[in-house]
């Protein structure tokens, strides 16, 4: 059966990725991140029609009813999963924290995600369709890393709400996930030195970075139909960290 996937932070690494996987399923995805890339623009020409793209800041949580659902997503498009790949990382230590930079980065990795998880909820409950909803975790809520608290505390706080999400909305069909992803090679972990990099490759089972193909095919499986029985859950994808 063919499907319907908002995805956030498609314009690169893991959401791009995902996006990928998505239309190589055969699926539709409807592709959300600040800036329109080219190599997401790529996807686009390759898809026949099977991604679609909206310019979107998800600092923004006041617009989303408005902006996205209405504008991009209404009602007349059923809505079968959405991803919520999308995050800003704020690291730092902890006596340096600044209230500033955390409630900025709370409003995108969620806020914003909890008011568009509200929102496909209501859409898949108007279309009567049984949906998938998947949050990208992170290893860190599991396992410390320095300067990685904020950051961390965020992600835990998407573990948490998913998990209650499942428990209250399982009943109509609707099923939330979390991937627990562990460190990838993305823009948000090249902000490491190759040394740092390696000791935490090093921490893991696989002594190797989590690969971007594996998270994305993890999101795909939680998508489909196989996945029926799986909500509530946390799936480590992370090398072997844990």
């Amino acid at each position: 059966m063919s499907k319907n996937i908002l995805v956030t932070g498609v314009s690169q690494g893991l959401g791009l990725a995902i996006a990928e996987s998505i239309v190589a399923a055969g699926w539709t995805v409807y592709g959300v991140s600040r800036r329109h890339s080219p190599e997401y623009a790529d996807l686009q020409k390759a898809s026949a029609g099977r991604a679609h793209f909206f310019a979107y800041d998800l600092g923004r949580v006041d617009g989303v009813k408005e902006d996205l659902f209405d504008k991009f997503l209404p009602l007349s498009t059923p809505l079968h999963g959405f991803v919520n790949n999308a995050a800003t990382a704020y690291d730092d230590i902890v006596s340096n924290l600044d209230a500033a930079r955390l409630r900025a980065m709370y409003e995108v990795n969620v806020f914003t995600p909890m008011m568009v998880t509200k929102y496909a909820i209501r859409h898949m409950l108007f279309n009567r369709i049984a949906g998938s909803i998947v949050h990208v975790s992170s290893i860190s809520v599991h396992t410390g890393y320095k300067g990685l608290a904020m950051y961390a505390s965020t992600k835990g706080a998407l573990e948490a709400f998913s998990k209650n999400t499942a428990r209250e909305w399982g009943e109509r069909g609707i099923r939330s996930n979390c991937i627990v992803a562990g460190f990838m090679e993305t823009a948000m972990s090249g902000k490491l030195t190759e040394e740092q990099r390696q000791r935490i490759y090093n921490r893991t089972a696989l002594k190797q970075a989590t690969a971007l193909e594996s998270v994305a095919a993890s999101a795909v499986f939680l998508l489909g139909d196989g996945a029926g029985s799986v909500t509530g859950q946390n799936i480590f994808v992370d090398s072997g960290t844990i």
